[in-house]
């Protein structure tokens, strides 16, 4: 047996080991042997330019122009980012550095959306993390690096994949300082996080622990460079849209003065004109908003935007319901004037696309539950009468074979 730190291993799985890292790397030789110049023009191939990446976005999420724009050129600007050393050695003096990404948009507008379609169509290692979690060091909670570690384990250990992924950071907006006054008591899971997070965010070598969870001295730690790492934080931040239109707003004093200019907090592009000082009264330090210098907005979704999610999507709501009810060999049809009900009626729960899947839930439970005591239903057609009043839906059956 051989000994090590805290494990001990034979002498044959140390053979076997070692002929499965020399297969591995003739392998990987035959792959890549044609040499370097191919294998450049096989990683530019599998790049996706941000036209390709906001077509894929498409698919899956309606709107938000924006943000997709956003987010697909800085993928892309982090896939350059990390291959730099293979070209334009013309150009060795010139550092690249990443550009972080904050989403801003009120809930249900699709920044989650936007961050699991980017993991479901990139080829580096992708995590979501949740700030709401985090606390500062040595308080109960999860620590700040616990993030990395979500991404060790999206990359199976790689530390060399990880280290070139994408983080996502949701609820970044609940780490916001409580108050700017002075108090006794320290602020763990609000400005004590901004700040552990400034240098992670920034690029730093972070000590990770291989099984996630706290820290503590008798453990080996992996040793992570979050300088290639690209961060994407979200967040809604309730209450942002009436600091921006205070700061838009013009009252006027006196008889020779110009008409008031006033910015309604209720507009669903109010936070297209967001500004670093807004970010800063709300409770962002200045170093958090510096290490995020591309704010993408979301805008709140219109009555097309919503009728849109629940039909043309890859993942439509209705287009679920019908897979489900094909499966039953049921097919199901919705009138027009059904849609628009169930538009109106989460238009007014104001939770965004959310509140359409609480409706359609609502609408479908009894239509569910009653359509398999009719074993010979060939259709089913949700009316507006269904949605709005409960109402049974019209059922066609089976015609009978001759």
């Amino acid at each position: 047996m051989v000994a090590g730190p805290d494990v001990y291993i034979c002498d044959r799985c140390i053979n076997d080991a070692a002929g499965i890292v020399r297969s591995d790397i003739a392998s990987y030789q035959s792959t890549v042997g044609s040499g370097r110049g191919s294998s450049r023009r096989g990683t530019a191939h599998r790049r996706l330019t941000p036209h390709e990446s906001k077509c894929s976005l498409d698919e899956y999420v309606i709107g938000q122009e924006r943000a997709k724009k956003a987010l697909s050129v800085a993928v892309y600007n982090h896939y350059k980012r990390i291959d730099a050393e293979d070209y334009l050695h013309d150009y060795d003096e010139v550092e690249l550095e990443k550009s972080n990404i904050m989403l801003i948009g009120p809930t249900g507008t699709g920044k989650t959306l936007l961050a699991r379609t980017l993991a479901r169509i990139l080829d580096v290692p992708f995590s979501i993390s949740d700030a709401t979690a985090l606390t500062e060091a040595g308080y109960v909670g999860e620590d700040v690096e616990s993030i990395l570690a979500h991404l060790l384990h999206a990359a199976d250990f790689n530390v060399e994949r990880a280290e070139r992924g994408i983080i996502y950071i949701d609820e970044i907006d609940k780490v916001a300082r409580k108050s700017d006054n002075a108090s006794i008591t320290r602020d763990v899971s609000g400005e004590g996080v901004q700040q552990a997070l400034l240098k992670i965010l920034e690029g730093t070598v972070a000590g990770v622990p291989p099984k996630g969870g706290r820290k503590h001295p008798e453990q080996s730690l992996i040793n992570i460079d979050t300088s290639n790492i690209l961060f994407i934080c979200g967040g809604a931040f309730d209450g942002l849209e009436e600091l921006i239109a205070h700061r838009m707003s013009t009252n006027s004093i006196g008889f020779l003065t110009h008409s008031q200019k006033k910015m309604d907090k209720k507009d669903p592009s109010i936070f297209k004109h967001v500004e670093p000082d807004d970010l800063l009264r709300f409770g962002l330090i200045p170093e958090l908003i510096g290490r995020l210098p591309v704010i993408a907005s979301l805008d709140g979704l219109s009555d097309e935007a919503m009728r849109s999610i629940l039909t043309k999507p890859k993942n439509a709501l209705i287009k679920q319901y019908q897979k489900l009810f094909a499966m039953d060999g049921i097919e199901l049809i919705f009138d027009e004037d059904a849609i628009d009900i169930v538009v109106n009626r989460a238009r007014n729960l104001g939770t965004g696309a959310r509140g359409l899947r609480s409706v359609m839930e609502d609408t479908m439970l009894e239509v569910m539950f009653d359509i398999h005591a009719h074993p010979d239903v060939h259709s089913c057609r949700i009316t507006a009468a269904t949605v709005k009043l409960g109402e049974h839906p019209i059922l066609e059956k089976r015609r009978a074979s001759a």
